[in-house]
């Protein structure tokens, strides 16, 4: 067949004839658009036209191999058609968020001058999107969860221990097996390009450069087999498996991981449906705000009916996720599937941290999603705190890891100390990566591991095995609060 005009694919732009051109190629979407996790609307909303710019920031590259038909797969649009595409992207005017980010990346401070994981959210909430921002900041219903899980790091006091010789430290530990050099991984986080053009392959860069392990989501905005492609030789890759309902599905992204080269599945738990994420949900609408300039509306103001897009940019990605997966069944097929390590992602409380032993896994992440889901879980520190004070055996059973909160190496320190064998960190790498791409990566890593020796030091221990749960203290105050100057 002859490459298509634009003339040709335009006619197909309503739900009875539905076409969609990505990449200078030409799908038929029609019978997809009811199955669309995000909704017909979406994509109608580009239906005869170029969709590609809102499509690559959160789609792999090889979504629509996997998802579409090759019979939907119509073929290449003509050379006109890429040219007019092409003139149309050059001469399209900037809308005023993108003007902002323009300027506040020219400011961007260097490097040197980042001094925390605080300093570096900050450059990003500059530079970043508000699509971006929106979604890598928000989290659920009041956020009470979101901002508890980092306070819960200032309830633990040290017992420091003096004279003892520190002067060579060592804070490298291992993870099922294999060896990071310091005690954090970066824990799954999808979309990274909605951040920055290289998206994960950033973080992959950067961990490799370092010596740490990052968590591959599903939902990556890169394919499996990219960002597997990034490694260096000896660099090890998790990789973070929501369930499909559709066991067929979900056993064929596990094989083709496995066969890809990762190390391990991390069974998301906590994420059965989308949680409520008001600040993800609101930002279509106030940039159609800030670009007409006025909160001026015509129309009906008391229209109801329908909740609009209540999934936000990437809730709709776990719209197809497995709801039923219970301890019986999930783990016992997980098993049947996959000789890699199982680690089960999203443990909230002490007795599923026991049900998680008993199934035999080999390791739990303590984590709430980082206050993304269930307002009001318990901050996984205090869970952590749980199980070391009721049931210490867990740890001599499989291995134990938190995440949600981080913001300082004494943090991770304080949750070694009570039994976590490492901590895993999501959006201050989003954060980074976004801002200053995969040698933004590398800082985070250097400022973590400074805090991480220097505390250790301070502390009195010169391994990561010398810490123990003797060394904090739980205090039923808090800190006075204070303004960083």
């Amino acid at each position: 067949m002859a490459p298509w005009t634009l003339e040709q694919v335009a006619p197909h732009n309503s739900s009875q004839s539905c076409w969609v051109i990505i990449r200078n190629n030409v799908y038929d979407v029609t019978e997809f658009l009811q199955e669309h996790p995000g909704g017909a609307q979406i994509i109608l909303k580009y239906a005869g036209r170029d969709a590609t710019r809102a499509y690559e920031p959160i789609h792999p590259p090889d979504a629509l191999d996997k998802h579409l038909h090759k019979s939907k797969h119509l073929g290449p649009i003509d050379s006109d058609a890429a040219y007019a595409i092409a003139r149309e992207s050059e001469n399209r005017q900037k809308t005023k968020d993108e003007l902002r980010v323009e300027a506040a990346q020219k400011q961007r401070p260097p490097l040197s001058r980042l001094l925390s994981l605080a300093d570096m959210e900050a450059v990003a909430r500059r530079v970043l999107s508000h699509k971006a921002l929106s979604y890598y900041s928000s989290a659920s219903d009041d956020q009470i969860t979101y901002f508890e899980n980092a306070r819960a790091f200032s309830r633990f006091f040290f017992h420091p221990r003096i004279m003892r010789p520190v002067s060579k430290c060592d804070p490298s530990t291992t993870i099922l097996g294999y060896k990071s050099s310091i005690p954090v991984f970066i824990s799954g986080a999808a979309l990274a390009k909605l951040g920055h053009p290289d998206g994960e392959v950033n973080l992959t860069k950067g961990a490799g450069t370092t010596g740490i392990i990052q968590m591959v989501s599903s939902n990556a905005s890169l394919s499996y087999e990219e960002i597997m492609a990034a490694t260096n030789p000896q660099q090890p890759l998790f990789f973070q498996l929501y369930k499909h309902s559709d066991d067929a599905i979900a056993e064929q992204r596990v094989r083709e991981v496995e066969r890809l080269g990762y190390k391990s599945i991390w069974l998301t738990v906590d994420a059965i449906v989308p949680g409520n994420r008001e600040k993800d949900i609101k930002s279509p609408w106030i940039l159609e705000d800030i670009e007409r300039g006025t909160t001026v509306y015509e129309g009906s103001l008391e229209a109801v009916g329908g909740d609009g897009n209540v999934f936000g940019t990437a809730g709709a990605l776990i719209a197809n996720d497995d709801r039923d997966m219970t301890w019986e069944k999930t783990i016992p097929w997980l098993r049947s599937v996959t000789k890699l390590p199982i680690v089960i992602k999203g443990i909230q409380c002490i007795e599923d941290a026991v049900l998680a032993a008993e199934a035999g896994v080999d390791g739990i992440l303590i984590s709430n999603h980082g206050g993304r889901q269930l307002d009001f879980s318990l901050p996984p520190m205090e869970v952590l705190y749980k199980i070391r004070q009721q049931r210490p055996d867990l740890f001599d059973s499989l291995e134990v890891y938190i995440d949600g909160g981080v913001g300082r190496g004494t943090d991770v320190i304080k949750a070694l100390c009570l039994g976590a064998r490492a901590v895993g960190i999501g959006r201050p790498f989003l954060y980074a990566q976004s801002a200053y791409g995969a040698p933004g990566v590398v800082r985070i890593v250097e400022i973590l591991q400074r805090e991480i020796v220097t505390a250790m030091r301070l502390l009195g221990v010169k391994s990561v095995k010398d810490l123990g749960p003797e060394m904090v203290e739980r205090v039923d105050w808090l800190p006075r609060s204070h303004v960083k100057l």
